[in-house]
């Protein structure tokens, strides 16, 4: 049965399928807010490979659907992946997968645009291509429409999903896809042609665009990589990432469906920052989102004002990668509390450095409804957390918990990291200790006070100071874990661990070439689904997929990259300079500190071009965290 129409697909939908599934409003669109639109030129599918209540909390998403049918001529859809039952159901009906504003069908669209937020997904993305009619394969698909292409994270190191992307946006993608539309709009006004013919004109013709079918792999005698260079002329090598040079959180965010289902983070979620310039050596979007680029606070306010007008929502979420460097934060987290709602407006922040703390901002989080709030030490030690480029003390960390504590929290969730490179055991010992004392202030003043532990491990990023060092064996990270469980005894500290197998997967995707491809496709055809959820990972299908194209994970994930090297993901330019990144590397092992570019200066990392200078920082910078910086000597 061809259920192809969007009549047809409604209809099957309502008898057959949807009261056969769990969650049944994650499909049927027609949300408040939702922007269904009619006789478009070009139309885009936005593909969040995740089920509906994560994709809906996507912020990349909420501003891109924005951007998009703000736009005379744009369309946007919202697609995101059918759990295994509505995958079956849609399966056994002949249901292709639809974008939820008018059911088109996603063969219909001329766009199918994925985000890649994550590696655990991409079994997903070939569920999605599947059901929406895609063949998986770039060089399968032979009509010159639709396009398949990818940005986010993920697009920074390409290399395993280039079988399946025809085109990949790299970078901040506001003004990007709206190029990449316009460009697609003018072909098909001067009557289209070939497939091969308009990959070359928008690789040509976008800035930040990678078309892997425009570039070959170069092999050493001993099979490693030697380069990755294009196989035409005026394509760029390596592709550039685009850079939006200011945020406009009020015009981007004007208008976005409240959903159906309760979404993983059901607030009004600004940007009020974007970059981070505390340089910590692990973290990817530390790198890739550089340089610093502050929202103002009339734009905050304002689209945060809409946002509630818009949705209803009582809570504001006001996102940055190290919120505490925000000028200001305290007075525009006091206006955007006393913004117009129908109730009160409660705040909530990401993880906080501790040093960041103050007494106005405690008292403003802790006026509010005490949702949360996450510490983030990574590290047990000192010397790591030098290793490591994160600035943060023991002391710091308790004078943070216990102004939460005096303030009326009855809760306070940290995160720490296992598998750093560097780590020994005095690493391990000081992880269970700052849990311990954090979990002792139990007994300053009334009432609870529970301490929730998630401990992650470190995997490998591209475009960071440690993209060349192997992650720590599966079997060392569980011993690890069980290490801490033994050393953490305090009965109200709650330690949660990021499964191994998961970590260990990530890693062979975070740092894979175009040969991982065949093992995706393999272990998808295997029955992979949904592999960052542990209810749907099984192991031994992925065990079965290396084995079966003669790979070894460890090969890619465990491995350390030599300094001179070439790197699968070098094709991308993420604007960090490899250079510097191999001088914090160095840096790291010595236990060397680099400071906040933001607030001490530029550093030399390459991503403002000519340089930078020292801005206005938050609560503790100024004169006098230049005063207490360490002094670079390398």
């Amino acid at each position: 049965m061809d259920n192809g129409g969007t009549a047809g697909i409604r209809g099957v939908l309502e008898r057959e399928v949807l009261p056969r599934v769990t969650k049944p409003g994650r499909y049927i669109g027609g949300e408040f807010g939702a922007t269904p639109k009619s006789g478009a030129e070009v139309r885009i599918a936005l593909a969040f490979p995740d089920v509906y209540e994560i994709g809906m909390s996507h912020l990349g998403l909420r501003i891109l659907y924005s951007l998009v049918n703000a736009r005379p001529g744009f369309a946007a859809e919202r697609v995101f992946a059918p759990w295994p039952d509505m995958e079956r159901e849609m399966r056994a009906r002949g249901v292709p997968l639809y974008g939820l504003e008018t059911f088109r069908p996603l063969r219909g669209f001329d766009l199918v645009g994925f985000s890649l937020q994550h590696e655990l997904t991409y079994t997903n993305i070939l569920t999605m291509l599947d059901l929406g009619g895609v063949p998986l394969r770039a060089r399968d698909r032979e009509s010159a429409l639709p396009l398949v292409v990818a940005g986010g994270p993920g697009a920074y190191s390409p290399g395993p999903l280039e079988e399946f992307v025809d085109l990949f946006v790299v970078g901040d993608g506001e003004e990007a896809l709206p190029e990449l539309m316009e460009e697609l709009g003018r072909w098909k006004r001067a009557g289209g042609g070939a497939r091969g013919d308009l990959i070359l004109r928008l690789a040509r013709g976008v800035a930040g665009v990678y078309a892997p079918s425009l570039y070959r792999e170069r092999r050493l005698p001993d099979g490693s990589l030697g380069g990755i260079e294009p196989v035409t002329e005026g394509v760029p090598a390596p592709v550039r990432r685009r850079l939006v040079a200011q945020l406009d959180s009020a015009r981007w965010l004007s208008a976005f469906p409240v959903p159906h289902v309760a979404a993983v983070h059901d607030r009004a979620a600004i940007e009020v920052r974007r970059g981070c310039g505390q340089g910590c050596r692990f973290c990817q979007a530390g790198f890739i989102y550089r340089p610093v680029r502050d929202e103002s606070p009339d734009r905050v306010c304002a689209a945060a004002e809409e946002a509630l007008r818009r949705t209803g929502h009582g809570e504001v979420a006001l996102c940055a990668l190290s919120i505490g460097d925000v000028p200001g934060l305290a007075s525009l987290a006091e206006r955007v509390a006393k913004l117009p709602a129908p109730g009160p407006v409660s705040l909530s922040i990401p993880s906080l450095r501790p040093d960041r703390l103050t007494d106005a901002l405690a008292d403003r989080l802790s006026a509010g409804a005490k949702t949360g709030i996450t510490l983030a030490p990574e590290a047990g030690t000192e010397a790591m957390r030098r290793r490591i480029n994160k600035k943060v003390s023991l002391d710091d960390l308790l004078r943070f918990a216990a102004a939460l504590k005096d303030r009326g929290w009855r809760s306070v969730k940290l995160y720490f990291m296992i598998g750093l490179p560097g780590e020994t055991e005095e690493d391990l010992k000081g992880i269970a200790d700052c849990i311990g004392r954090v979990a002792s202030l139990r007994g300053r003043g009334k009432g609870r006070w529970e301490v929730s532990v998630t401990v992650s491990s470190f995997v490998p990023k591209a475009h960071t100071p440690f993209q060349r060092d192997g992650m720590t064996s599966a079997e060392m990270l569980r011993d690890t874990q069980r290490f801490l469980r033994r050393e953490v005894r305090q009965r109200n500290a709650t330690l949660r661990f990021h499964d191994v197998e998961l970590s260990a997967l990530e890693g062979v995707f975070s740092r894979g070439d175009r040969r991982l491809a065949a093992v995706i496709l393999d272990a998808w055809r295997r029955g992979a689904r949904f592999d960052g959820w542990r209810e749907c990972h099984d192991p031994s299908i992925w065990r079965e997929a290396f084995r079966g194209e003669g790979i070894d994970p460890a090969a890619y994930a465990g491995r350390s990259f030599r300094e001179d090297e070439f790197l699968p993901w070098s094709v991308i330019d993420a604007g960090v300079s490899p250079g510097y990144l191999l001088r914090e590397r160095r840096k790291a092992a010595r236990g060397e500190f680099t400071p906040d570019c933001v607030t001490h200066g530029c550093q030399g990392c390459g991503a403002c071009g000519a340089g930078c200078a020292p801005r206005p920082a938050g609560p503790a910078g100024g004169a006098r965290a230049a005063a207490e910086a360490p002094q670079d000597p390398s």
